[in-house]
């Protein structure tokens, strides 16, 4: 296992096919050069290692990098990665949109890969709040905050002029028959007695229900798909990550298969036959409310990826659950 996990961390760092030398130079082991070559040749038998051609070194198998992972322990951040991270979300403000995709850039630029963040579908969330604030007298923002950090705006154009009293009244029926509930299973709210309420009442939830509620993705790092290597699989690559539902789909597949990270063909997904997916979720209020990834090339190194991925998807998390 010593000389498996020296193959592949110099293989990681050097893109170049490992030698015997090489191995006794990185793993410090107290066995002779003969050794080593012999505990190589076995490795390749049992199809850890290949050769790209006889004279060569050798370069690890999807089999070699799954027992890599499969033996880390728990990874642990730097402290100035950590420190860095914990910075940018103390100084990270405004809507959860923003906050999400200028999250994908830190965790892309941290690990030099791509990086994806899922949301969850909005019909599982319920509403945290709704407020409408009065713009101009024939026009209302109607702003939606849900359990999971998500907020929606919508503006309402009326055929009444608005006062505070309507605003008010409105505003007290949408929280009575909306806060607490899904978007789909929203109560009708009662008639008010006032009309101008009633009217504002219904557009208001006609434009709030009426939301896109599946998932939203934001992707950082494209620019880094080059370290995949081969033309045709950076192509193949970019092109799945423009497709949504592909990679919304592929990370909750990961995810309930039970698994933090997918190498090369355990990700099911052909265009990413060379490539590696590590993966975490974040959770707002104790609900599980996304999921966080890394897509890089199965060369890539797991122990920082899994480290960075595991220290930004629980400082999220707690961002979003303070609101």
């Amino acid at each position: 296992m010593a000389i498996l996990r020296a193959v592949v961390e110099t293989y990681i760092e050097t893109a170049e096919p490992v030698g015997s030398s090489a191995v006794s130079e990185v793993a410090d082991l107290e066995v002779s050069s003969a050794t080593i070559r012999n505990e190589l040749v076995q490795l390749d038998d049992q199809g850890y290692l290949t050769q790209p051609h006889t004279s060569a070194g050798r370069i690890p198998t999807e089999k070699a990098y799954r027992a890599f992972v499969d033996a880390i322990d728990t990874p642990g951040l730097g402290r100035s990665e950590t420190e860095r991270v914990r910075d940018f979300f103390d100084h990270t403000h405004g809507e959860i949109e923003e906050m999400l995709d200028r999250t994908s850039q830190l965790l892309s630029e941290m690990t030099g890969v791509a990086s994806v963040i899922v949301t969850p579908d909005k019909d599982h969330a319920t509403v945290k709040s709704v407020q409408l604030v009065q713009l101009a007298p024939l026009v209302v923002l109607a702003v939606l905050v849900l359990s999971d950090g998500t907020v929606e705006k919508s503006s309402i154009e009326t055929i009444d002029e608005i006062d505070d009293v309507t605003i008010a009244m409105a505003n007290g029926h949408l929280t009575a028959s909306m806060v607490g509930r899904t978007l789909d299973s929203a109560a009708l709210s009662q008639p008010s007695g006032n009309a101008a309420a009633d009217r504002l009442v219904d557009s208001a939830r006609a434009v709030l229900t009426a939301q896109d509620t599946s998932g939203d993705i934001y992707v950082g790092g494209l620019a880094s798909v080059s370290e995949f290597g081969q033309v045709d699989t950076m192509r193949e690559v970019l092109a799945l990550l423009e497709k949504q539902l592909v990679v919304v789909t592929l990370l909750r597949d990961v995810m309930d298969r039970g698994m933090s990270v997918a190498i090369g063909n355990e990700t099911g997904v052909d265009p990413l036959a060379e490539c590696s997916l590590v993966v975490a979720p974040y959770s707002a209020e104790g609900n599980q409310s996304g999921t966080i990834g890394l897509l890089g090339p199965t060369r890539m190194n797991y122990p920082h990826a899994m480290a960075a991925v595991a220290v930004v998807s629980q400082s999220l998390g707690k961002r979003l659950s303070e609101g």
